[in-house]
């Protein structure tokens, strides 16, 4: 808090509830630009509930989705959101793992991106419920939880503690800070290093679930689980350098120079394992033949005259090897149009190549061996939008309260009279 402010009014405004409300003030009030943003994201999300509104009342009919294909655009958009929150983690292992403190300036950003990830996660899988007025059948002691046996069940529980680790994380911190006193090690710290573990189960865990189902071979591969950290720890960092971008172009925040170069050492390291094992399962498809590479052959050159995902699967390729060979150029750190153009091919890359490229064709051909192709339906296309308008309200608005306590500008948090008087101290000093 600033030291302008009286000790009396300190008292008053620093306890827990009446910063929650102040918080809430806070982000909810901004320019003209931001309540821009935030209207044309509310626009996008009412369109989504809308969709999904039609999409419960006629039916999953609505959808492109059929017995065949019973995974979709819902499922692959929340394969992906797995591995971007698992992918803000990586903010979290320099700064603690080893100790660059330079790190610890923005080490709540990750935190914060992981906390709107897991949001759109639990969305994507209740938009793709049939009857989401059943989700108490997950919910344990009140439905059949299946627990240890479903790897669904897995996931819903690792899913809900991450959630809950990156909220008391960035809750304590903060208001810590908003204090202006030192956090005690003892109540974040350990809860940090179990984020890191968490992270990485999260990702594993539904890896586990799509290869532990044996009637899908395109699944049945031990190296599923290392690609989704691998592609995870591409994404996450991506999406975080463009971030941090965006809030220096928009918000005036000073871009740290540092965090951003090890983001950037760390996805030139993990984009190039990404393609060697992309690379090591497309030879294994390919090379032993046979038909159980049918999804492969698929998804890469068609089959029987299907090819719909052909032309995904070709653009990802191409956007990953943009990216790698953008951030392995000798300029990469040095020129930002460079630098986010390279995050953008990276993230986007990663979203077709985990979603429709890893989704849909192992379902196809079926287990009866028939071919029938997917394609997202409009309302499909309108949910995911109003999900993802969403999730970025979460993001943005969490950035808001962040912000400020990060740079010490402490007093934005104090309502109207108090900053008057802060200002009349200034022009008497």
């Amino acid at each position: 808090m600033s030291n302008e402010v009286s000790a009396t009014e300190r008292q008053h405004w620093l306890s827990y509830p009446k910063f929650l409300v102040r918080a809430f003030s806070v982000a909810t009030d901004g320019p003209f630009s931001f309540y821009a943003w935030m209207t044309a994201l509310t626009a996008v999300t009412l369109v989504g509930a809308n969709a999904w509104a039609n999409q419960v009342t006629q039916g999953m009919i609505t959808t492109g989705m059929t017995d065949h294909v019973s995974w979709g655009l819902y499922i692959a958009n929340f394969t992906f959101m797995v591995g971007v929150a698992a992918g803000g983690v990586m903010m979290v292992i320099p700064a603690y793992l080893y100790h660059d403190k330079k790190m610890h300036d923005v080490v709540i950003l990750g935190e914060l991106l992981a906390i709107a990830a897991i949001v759109m996660c639990l969305l994507f899988v209740t938009v793709d419920l049939g009857r989401p007025d059943r989700f108490w059948h997950l919910i344990p002691g009140i439905g059949k939880f299946n627990f240890p046996v479903s790897m669904l069940t897995w996931d819903v529980i690792v899913l809900n503690i991450y959630l809950l680790l990156n909220l008391h994380v960035c809750g304590y911190l903060l208001y810590m800070r908003f204090r202006g006193e030192e956090p005690n090690p003892r109540w974040y710290v350990p809860f940090v290093l179990l984020s890191i573990v968490w992270a990485i189960s999260i990702h594993t865990v539904t890896a586990f679930l799509y290869s532990g189902l044996g009637g899908r071979p395109l699944w049945n591969s031990a190296l599923l689980a290392p690609r989704f950290l691998a592609s995870a720890f591409v994404s996450g960092p991506a999406f975080i350098i463009i971030t941090m971008f965006a809030m220096h172009k928009f918000a005036g925040l000073a871009l740290p120079a540092g965090p951003i170069r090890t983001l950037v050492k760390i996805i030139r390291v993990v984009i190039l394992i990404n393609l060697l094992m992309l690379v090591s399962e497309v030879f294994t498809e390919f090379y032993s033949g046979g038909a159980h590479t049918d999804s492969a052959r698929y998804l890469f050159l068609g089959l029987h005259g299907y090819n719909q995902l052909v032309p995904w699967m070709w653009t990802a390729v191409g956007l990953n090897l943009a990216a790698a060979f953008l951030f392995l150029h000798r300029k990469a750190m040095d020129s930002a149009p460079l630098l986010i153009t390279g995050c953008v091919f990276a993230f986007l890359g990663i979203w077709i190549e985990k979603g429709m490229g890893l989704i849909i064709p192992g379902f196809i051909p079926s287990t009866l061996h028939e071919i029938v192709e997917y394609s997202p339906s409009l309302i499909e296309w309108k949910v995911s939008a109003g999900i993802w308008a969403f999730g970025l309200m979460v993001l943005t608005v969490a950035l808001k309260i962040a912000l400020p306590i990060l740079a010490g500008r402490t007093e934005e948090f104090l309502p109207a009279s108090s900053k008057s008087a802060i200002v009349r101290n200034r022009v008497g000093e």
